[in-house]
């Protein structure tokens, strides 16, 4: 995550901090959720994650990657 900087949060919910980051290499702007490890990290973050994945709309942006 070194080529990335955060630049504001975004928002956060019961178990992350959504952030808007730019990669400083190619300048783009994305939003980064962090997820703390242990016992927050359940079926429901999951389910999350393939919800996410599976998403292809015009209006909602891209799921990247999971790290």
């Amino acid at each position: 995550m070194e080529s990335n900087q955060p630049l504001k949060e975004l928002g956060y919910g019961g178990f992350e901090v959504a952030w808007l980051v730019i990669d400083k290499v190619t300048e783009e702007l994305f939003a980064v959720k962090y997820i703390e490890r242990g016992k927050k990290i359940d079926k429901k973050v999951e389910r999350e994650i393939i919800n996410h994945r599976s998403l292809r709309h015009p209006n909602i942006v891209q799921f990247k990657e999971v790290f």
